[in-house]
């Protein structure tokens, strides 16, 4: 069996990360065009994709320090390779360079984010012999670049890791956004008008600046967020993890007892998928690459990490959605740069928190397909939007009776057991949404809801030439064309499925095909009759 490699499961500096013996997806290809043909930049990615890691990276070339870079025995007596960066003419000069870190989630209060941005001016004041006259953070970060500047005798790295994440979780609490974007545009405002004493700035968030407001007079930076150039810049690519990962994929298929290629076929529908840039490069998650490769199991890691709850409170202040809203929906540019000021449009806010992702790009009309990226994050959304319809919690009694059902279904094709499971649920279903959606349509939506974030391979609404299907559910052993009726006959759904040949592209499959048709009654507010033929 081939030998475990050290993976950097929660591991964001870059120093830490080499010196320990840790895998190290090179990026300073990149990082040594960005360095060397810009000045100012800017970087939007989601949570958890390596924008932490690239800022420390960042760090550790401008002050110089090439031995991280070079080939070199780590921990353990592991052989560290030697970085692309270290082979170039780069001059391994030492800049003075300035971090701001707003990624932590102990940012709650505007008085806690005055004391961060105190206390990271007053460090630099400290490190270089800096007495500050005034409290004032624009004055203390005017003073601090001309002053660095002219003590060293080069010019100065200024580097801010997710500017947004506090505006972010304060949303929806106006006066407490207001005062943070005014904190934001005073210690940063400088940087334009400062630019002879900047050698390079990079900025990183989850959404884009000018979503946020805050960089207005920072008009001057370079948005490399969905530029084909920069596309690979965080997170793995498909010719990544095929070369510098493939001893990684080739151990777990080792662990699972199946093939390399199965195994990649496994990672990539369950991590792939994500695309930032109209050139439509394949890119992984990379939090969700190294805990599946560092455990040898395939698991939804991004979002037992938090994600979800993140998500819940972004839901509670959207219109009422379904999966099929958001899923395959077309929007011009102009839909990612629309203000965070409110979720009343839900896309940007989606794509930026990476539970949408770029699909495919439409160059003649100029318009964007967006859709979840992958399995991982398509059951993930599934099962958040499920909790926020019916204000349910996670372990809730009913669900997992349902799941358990389900699991039990897609073993045994036992539809009866599971139509049962699932009348038993809806009968404890707190109807949140019922009162104004009185039709089929609210059913089918909860249902496919559920079932897709138990992973099920459900298909809703899919077209054919004579119509659209309600459900139709693909699994190991059969496939089930659903038609749901509202205060209707069974009769009138069956006759439906065969009227419209909803079936009928599913013919040359060579799994059984099981027509379903299942009525909901507005009275009892669940199923009140069914067949499969």
């Amino acid at each position: 069996m081939a030998m475990k490699r050290k993976y950097p499961v929660g591991i964001q500096s870059f120093e830490s990360l080499r010196m320990g013996g840790y895998v190290y997806v090179d990026k300073t290809p990149l990082i040594y065009k960005m360095i060397t043909e810009g000045k100012p930049y800017f970087l939007c990615r989601p949570r958890r994709f390596g924008k932490s890691l690239l800022v420390s990276t960042l760090a550790a070339v401008f002050e110089g320090r090439r031995e991280l870079f070079e080939a070199f025995t780590a921990e353990q007596g592991i052989e560290q390779p030697q970085l692309y960066i270290a082979r170039t003419d780069w001059k391994w000069e030492k800049y003075p360079v300035i971090r701001f870190d707003f990624s932590t989630g102990d940012l709650v209060t505007i008085e806690q984010l005055d004391t961060l941005i105190d206390q990271t001016l007053g460090s630099y004041e400290k490190q270089y012999g800096i007495v500050p006259e005034v409290k004032n953070a624009n004055i203390r970060m005017v003073n601090l670049l001309r002053t660095l500047h002219k003590q060293t005798g080069k010019r100065v790295v200024v580097l801010v890791d997710e500017y947004d994440n506090f505006i972010l979780h304060a949303l929806g609490d106006t006066e407490k956004v207001a005062s943070a974007r005014q904190r934001f545009q005073n210690v940063f405002g400088p940087l334009k008008a400062e630019d002879d004493h900047l050698q390079f700035a990079f900025i990183t968030g989850i959404s884009k600046f000018s979503q946020m407001g805050v960089f207005s007079k920072l008009n001057n930076l370079k948005n490399i967020s969905m530029r084909d150039d920069y596309a690979t810049i965080c997170g793995v690519s498909e010719e990544e993890l095929t070369t510098q990962l493939r001893p990684d994929i080739e151990l777990m298929a080792e662990r699972n007892g199946t093939t390399y290629d199965d195994m990649l076929s496994q990672v990539k529908a369950r991590y792939d998928g994500y695309h930032f840039s109209k050139a439509m490069e394949d890119m992984y998650n990379p939090f969700s690459l190294v805990n599946a490769f560092d455990s040898g199991d395939l698991s939804d890691y991004w979002f037992a990490s938090g994600t979800s709850g993140a998500l819940i409170d972004m839901l509670s202040q959207m219109p009422p959605l379904t999966i099929e809203e958001v899923d395959g929906v077309e929007c011009e540019s102009s839909a990612f740069d629309e203000s965070f000021n409110s979720f009343q449009a839900p896309l940007p806010a989606l794509y930026q928190s990476g539970y949408l992702t770029i699909k495919d790009y439409n160059r003649e009309d100029e318009l964007y397909t967006l859709g979840f990226p992958n399995q991982e994050v398509r059951k993930g959304f599934a099962g958040s939007l499920y909790r926020h319809i019916t204000n349910t919690t996670p372990d809730n009694r009913d669900r997992s009776a349902l799941m358990k059902a389900y699991k039990v279904f897609r073993r045994t094709d036992d539809l009866p057991v599971f139509i049962d499971a699932v009348k038993t649920f809806f009968a404890g279903v707190p109807y949140q949404w019922e009162k104004d959606n009185k039709n089929e349509h609210y059913y089918h939506a909860l249902l496919y809801t559920l079932l897709t974030a138990f992973g099920a391979n459900i298909h809703a609404e899919e077209p054919t030439s004579k119509g659209l299907a309600d459900l139709t559910l693909l699994m190991p052993k059969g496939i089930y064309v659903i038609e749901i009726k509202y205060d209707d006959t069974v009769e009138a759904a069956l006759d439906q499925i065969d009227r419209k040949g909803y079936a009928e592209k599913y013919r040359l499959d060579g799994r059984p095909i099981t027509k379903v048709g299942i009525v909901f009654s507005s009275k009892e507010r669940n199923i009140t009759d069914w067949k499969a033929v």
